[in-house]
């Protein structure tokens, strides 16, 4: 491994722990956080080489499979079991699941993230009220298409587990955006589909006792 290499590893590697013990959820957040830590020498010497998103998920899952690998799984089944009591409730919304609870890479403070398709953002905070379901919001702005685009998030907390609802046009549905760490097309599930996963994943534990 040259030193180019390791410096890459390493920063990877801080980068996972950052995100796992201090809840740093986005990956840039926690590659540019980790980078700093090795002095700005060091990070010039990769300029634009630093770690990609996926080998900083790697480096994540490592660390939950040494730290966490006998809750792991009951975790993964219960936030799997809540993330599908939501898409059943939101389904005039037609969401998808996304993220750490679909992919498997959860630890104790990960969070469901659900994309819902509305004409109007207050479809779905009149839907949650109307259900007595606390909830606070924010805009989200992110670069999508060549320009700014805003987008509203709605939070809620379920168990203790936080619920991110991001809010989308439903012509946005049928475009699947592609993946911070694969960079391929983001990996998606639908109650249904989720349900068949829940039930594989169930099965397969049967299969192990």
């Amino acid at each position: 491994m040259t030193r180019r290499e390791r410096l890459r590893y390493l920063i990877a590697r801080e980068a996972a722990r950052l995100m796992y013990e201090e809840q740093i959820k986005e990956y840039m957040t926690a590659k540019r956080k980790a980078a700093r830590a090795f002095g700005l020498e060091k990070r010039l010497c990769l300029g634009h080489h630093l770690p990609s998103n996926s080998e900083i998920h790697a480096e994540l899952q490592r660390l939950i499979a040494l730290y966490e690998p006998e809750v792991l799984p009951d975790r993964l089944l219960q936030m799997r079991v809540l993330a599908l009591k939501y898409l059943e409730l939101l389904a005039p919304f037609r969401p998808y699941l996304i993220g750490s609870v679909l992919s498997g890479c959860v630890t104790q403070r990960s969070d469901i993230d659900l994309h819902l398709f509305a004409e109007d953002p207050e479809e779905v905070e009149y839907f949650l009220t109307e259900r007595q379901l606390d909830f606070t919001s924010e805009i989200v702005t992110i670069h999508k298409g060549g320009r700014f685009q805003d987008f509203p998030h709605l939070y809620l907390k379920d168990n203790g587990v936080e619920l991110e609802l991001s809010i989308y046009p439903p012509r946005d549905r049928q475009n699947v955006p592609r993946s911070s760490i694969t960079g391929k097309a983001m990996q998606r599930a639908d109650a249904k589909q989720l349900r068949n996963l829940i039930a594989r994943s169930l099965g397969a534990q049967e299969k192990e006792e």
